[in-house]
């Protein structure tokens, strides 16, 4: 699957069909986009391809997947695609749709679908097997962008189906994306891009080696690859996602086939600059806005959170994408005056602010996904855009903790304006460890996205516990929620009701205490964002301890789990933390009368390069006492530590797990 470079678009731009009509048709009479015709000798050609080994067990397989990007002298691109798949396993009949994705800027040539039946019959799909469904990629958006959908006719198991398109694509996008690893196995497939005279190319490769071209005519280049495999993530745990893993290329033949990997994304810097160079441009309205907030503010850091904290309470969430409006924002005193705007917009707005305000800000196009941004492989590849604001020299103010260094040694904040609920100086947990492109003309350049200390984000939980003869558990938790944690439960808190919230926080309860009842809770949320949230709730659990014999046995760690999957398998790919933070927890359990603490486990101490977990269990007079903290402090570790997080996950199940034995006197 593709992602095309459309900012503020949180789902992959090029869309799949999720089904396929399957009927008994008879050979169709007319295509969609013309007379009918036979199956052309390149589909016959690849209908006898032998389906390999390694993809006998799929549900379906490539056998032949062709791009041709024709270029004209101003750079636009016509793309002609052929593909044939195979149907293996009944499955597999879902997994056969053609599919021509295109807006208001691109045009469809023509669109062409056959079905080679198992028993050898042709069929041609006709207009009635096709259908065209609208991006539904944003929940709140409008989108011209639309999908021309294909139900090949006559599929079932050992169809092979052939598929044909030409597309002239948008004139201000100058790369291809070719995203040759797929989640099916392809036995052949290849990418030709033919360029005018003298226009020169790049590529770029992401988790692959470097494919060399073969030149088949005067400028015409052609890259073959046989035999990949798919990629398929079922069986990994805390993986990345899943584009961040696929194998793709990416060529350049616009202002980014220049020489050089620093030399390219300064390139793709400058063309996001020039695309955006009049968008900020400060209204009287703005100017009026902006010199009202900050009057009176003693420094740079209240400034700035004045300003960031208008736009995120007042400018709604909303995109509207048509043609280079999925990559182009709308204007600065547009956007004030309507009051909403997407990703690109909110920093359109924010950079006009803060120019108000004597700071200087820039676009960074970036993925909400870590690992898909690859600065090995320079690209528009993507999805979103955030802000990188100027810090001035010598500043330090310990508020300002999302800071990269550039390659001239200017401190930039990264702060992410869509998001609503994460404050100034923080950053969500989805962008750290990632990349994006600072976009700040001829200084345009790469730059790795921080990845924050642990005492950035995390919860605080304590809880006083009563533990009654017949095993019931009753008592009281209070958390603090702090950092992009604390974001994530304001965002739920903005997007639901009091009985969502209650269901919400009974069902995750109910994870560690099954049949929990809650008799009351609270969330309080204070209005400046970088305090924290707090929940405050109470609960009763029937059979928390469960007797054997005179004894109780009773689990110390009453709520709260740190655990994250994982397995024994052999580990090729990263591991997925999530989020650097600092979690502690409190526990005290008031035991019933009559009985101590006999026996609890022993207390676990690990400390490994990522992160660390202590606990310890004691007891006193009739309170047994839980404590822990579990610190993690990088965001994605290396396959080759997977011993050092199995042993940590491993330590922490076993104490999450473990039992107290509590006796008579």
């Amino acid at each position: 699957m593709m992602r095309n470079p459309l900012w503020c678009d949180s789902g992959p731009a090029r869309l799949l069909a999720a089904a396929c009509l399957v009927c008994a048709c008879s050979p169709a009479q007319a295509g969609m986009f013309g007379k009918s015709q036979p199956v052309p000798q390149w589909g016959l050609d690849a209908y006898k391809t032998h389906v390999p080994d390694y993809a006998k067990d799929a549900a379906a397989v490539i056998l032949f997947d062709e791009y041709l990007e024709t270029v004209d002298s101003n750079g636009r691109a016509v793309e002609r695609e052929r593909r044939v798949k195979r149907v293996l396993k009944p499955q597999g009949r879902g997994e056969v749709t053609c599919d021509v994705d295109y807006d208001v800027d691109e045009k469809i040539n023509y669109f062409r679908v056959w079905t080679i039946a198992a028993d050898e019959k042709q069929y041609q799909a006709q207009d009635t097997d096709f259908t065209e469904e609208g991006d539904t990629g944003v929940p709140i958006m409008l989108s011209t962008r639309k999908v021309r959908v294909a139900h090949p006719p006559a599929v079932d198991v050992g169809s092979t189906i052939v598929c044909e398109s030409e597309l002239v694509l948008e004139p201000y996008i100058q790369e291809k994306i070719w995203q040759f690893q797929m989640g099916l196995p392809v036995v052949f497939q290849a990418l030709e891009v033919d360029l005018p005279a003298g226009r020169a190319h790049t590529e770029s490769s992401h988790n692959y080696q470097p494919l060399l071209p073969v030149e088949v005519a005067p400028n015409h280049w052609r890259w073959e690859l046989k035999d990949l495999p798919a990629l398929t993530l079922r069986d990994i745990p805390s993986r990345p996602e899943w584009a961040a893993i696929a194998a793709r290329m990416s060529v350049q033949w616009g202002d980014a086939a220049v020489e050089g990997n620093d030399n390219q994304w300064r390139a793709i810097g400058q063309w996001v600059t020039t695309l955006e160079a009049d968008r900020p441009s400060p209204s009287p309205e703005i100017i009026a806005q902006v010199q009202t907030l900050i009057a009176g503010a003693p420094d740079f850091y209240t400034r700035l959170a004045l300003i960031t904290d208008f736009i995120q309470k007042n400018i709604r969430y909303f995109v509207v994408m048509r043609g280079i409006g999925g990559l182009q924002a709308n204007h600065a005193a547009d956007i004030f005056r309507n009051k909403y705007g997407d990703c690109k917009d909110k920093t359109t707005l924010l950079i006009s602010m803060l120019q108000v305000a004597g700071i200087r800000a820039f676009y960074v196009p970036v993925d909400d996904h870590r690992g898909i941004v690859d600065p090995k492989d320079p690209s528009l590849y993507g999805n979103h855009m955030i802000t990188a604001i100027e810090v001035p020299s010598g500043l330090q103010d310990p508020r300002l903790q999302a800071i990269v260094k550039a390659n001239d040694g200017k401190r930039y904040l990264i702060f992410d304006p869509t998001n609503e609920r994460t404050p100034v100086g923080n950053l969500p947990s989805y962008l750290q460890g990632g990349y994006g492109t600072l976009a700040a003309g001829p200084a345009s350049q790469i730059i790795a996205l921080p990845v924050l200390s642990p005492d950035a984000n995390g919860t605080e939980r304590k809880g006083a516990f009563t533990l009654s003869l017949d095993g019931t558990l009753t008592g009281s938790v209070d958390t603090s929620h702090s950092g992009p944690e604390g974001a994530e439960l304001r965002t739920m808190l903005k997007y639901s009701d009091e009985k969502e919230r209650r269901d919400s926080l009974e069902t995750a309860i109910s994870q560690d205490l099954p049949g929990v009842v809650l008799s009351s809770f609270q969330f309080v949320q204070p209005a400046a964002l970088d305090k924290p949230l707090e929940v405050h709730y109470k609960f009763t659990a029937g059979q928390y301890a469960r007797p054997a014999g005179s004894l109780l046995l009773v689990r110390p760690r009453v709520v709260g789990s740190h655990v994250l999957p994982f397995n024994d398998k052999p580990r090729t790919v990263a591991i997925d933390l999530s989020a650097t933070g600092r979690w502690h927890d409190s526990f005290d359990i008031t035991l019933p009368p009559g009985y101590v603490v006999d026996e609890t486990p022993d207390p676990v101490d690990v400390d490994v390069d990522f992160a660390s977990y202590h606990s310890t269990i004691t007891s006193k007079d009739n309170l047994l006492h839980y404590e822990r903290e579990y610190v993690v402090r990088q965001v994605e570790i290396p396959p080759d530590q997977a011993a050092s997080f199995r042993k940590l996950e491993s330590a922490i199940l076993t104490d999450e797990k473990g039992t107290a034995v509590l006796k008579k006197q």
